[in-house]
């Protein structure tokens, strides 16, 4: 299997696009370890691994407080030498129009979005560096790439992963790390399901293939870069959404 004896963590792994990615890649070997806020789903997750005799294993971790992080990478470190795979899955999104923002969601965003995958990035490396390998694989969004009325502030924060996702991938090369981004459209999350209905019949309309993305095709595209075929690549941004966005 491709990710064999491979430690992995994917953060918000509790649901939506993290689960079907903590599955995917330890159904394929890896040892998982979710960190996630909502203990509830992140606990029924790895129940439903050990049914199946998958190794998911759920810390619970808050992307907005840096204290937090850094214990849940000392407890990952804690039961393996290193990670050889961080996904920074995490995201959050609130809609409205930006004039009608209350600024405490722009921090909530900016911390979720681009700051918790900035600091948890920071606290797994210096294992990769030491043993010259390693993989990152960050989640932004489309809107990052092409902008989304309604969300300007969560594609700001998407925009600035892609561009962490880019710089870190240079400064990283030398110690033969992988750096690599993944941008879904719209996919079918209990974020998604929050949207007002029309929003969402709206958005499935304007996707060539007229159908939302199911979590488990997103987590194939991680699984690319998570893996051994993708070890040449780096620095890179794949667009998975139906030609929602076909931006070079």
């Amino acid at each position: 299997m491709d990710m064999a004896d491979r430690a992995v963590i994917v953060t918000g792994g509790a649901s939506g696009i993290g689960r079907a990615t903590a599955l995917l890649l330890a159904s394929n070997g890896a040892r998982v370890f979710i960190g996630d806020i909502d203990n509830v789903r992140g606990q029924a997750v790895a129940a439903e691994a050990a049914k199946q005799e998958l190794p998911v294993h759920y810390l619970e971790m808050d992307l907005t407080n840096p204290t937090s992080i850094t214990s849940f990478a000392d407890a990952v470190h804690a039961q393996v030498q290193r990670v050889d795979v961080l996904v920074n899955a995490a995201g959050w999104d609130s809609t409205g129009p930006f004039m009608d923002n209350d600024p405490d969601i722009w921090d909530r965003l900016v911390a979720i979005n681009l700051l918790g995958a900035v600091r948890l990035s920071r606290a797994v490396l210096p294992p990769m560096i030491a043993a010259g390998e390693g993989k990152i694989v960050n989640i932004a969004s489309d809107a990052g790439r092409v902008g989304s009325a309604g969300e300007t502030v969560y594609a700001a924060t998407k925009g600035g992963l892609i561009a962490f996702t880019k710089s870190l991938a240079r400064e990283m090369a030398r110690h033969r790390i992988n750096v690599n981004c993944v941008c879904p459209g719209p996919t079918d999350t209990p974020l998604f399901r929050t949207l007002a209905e029309r929003l969402q019949d709206a958005l499935t309309r304007a996707i060539p293939f007229r159908r939302i993305a199911a979590p488990e095709e997103i987590a194939e595209a991680v699984m690319f870069f998570a893996g051994p075929r993708s070890d040449y690549i780096t620095g890179q941004v794949l667009s998975v959404s139906g030609g929602l966005t076909m931006a070079g």
